[in-house]
């Protein structure tokens, strides 16, 4: 038995490994410098939310995004790599993408607990994590070198 093609195959999979050289890391969330317009980072409300205040109970929204939809992520990822022929920074916008679309469903679909009766009457409606949607249009993704 002969086997032929073996410098092609050899260099499919020299420009593959090529091509997932070095170390990438995907960031998604309230990436630093996101504001509001007085300046108060956006991460740190997102925290408050998330975590609760003196004044308002936690809503997890983050992580629980996260614990729902984190066991998709590996098989996505993988599907992801074989579509962009295996570009690992074109992969990870794809999840980058996907994960920020995720949040964003999460802080949209969030219900409970409700606001409080002063806030829906500030706000005119009860849709809690959601005032003007300064914090859901401000997550974002990077894809950077891991050093």
């Amino acid at each position: 038995m002969s086997l032929q093609g073996g410098d092609k195959l050899t260099k499919v999979l020299a420009d593959m490994t090529k091509k997932l050289e070095g170390e990438k890391v995907l960031s998604v969330g309230f990436l630093s410098g996101a504001t509001y317009p007085d300046g108060t980072p956006v991460a740190a409300v997102a925290f408050w939310n998330e975590f609760g205040t003196i004044k308002s109970p936690p809503r997890p929204f983050f992580r629980t995004m996260v614990a729902e939809a984190a066991g998709s992520w590996p098989e996505l990822l993988s599907k992801a790599v074989k579509h962009t022929e295996y570009d690992g920074s074109r992969a990870l916008s794809i999840m980058g993408e996907k994960i920020k679309d995720d949040l964003r469903a999460s802080i949209t679909g969030w219900t409970a607990p409700a606001n409080a009766p002063y806030t829906i009457k500030q706000k005119g409606f009860n849709k809690p994590l959601v005032d003007t949607g300064h914090m859901m249009n401000s997550i974002g993704y990077e894809v950077n070198d891991g050093s």
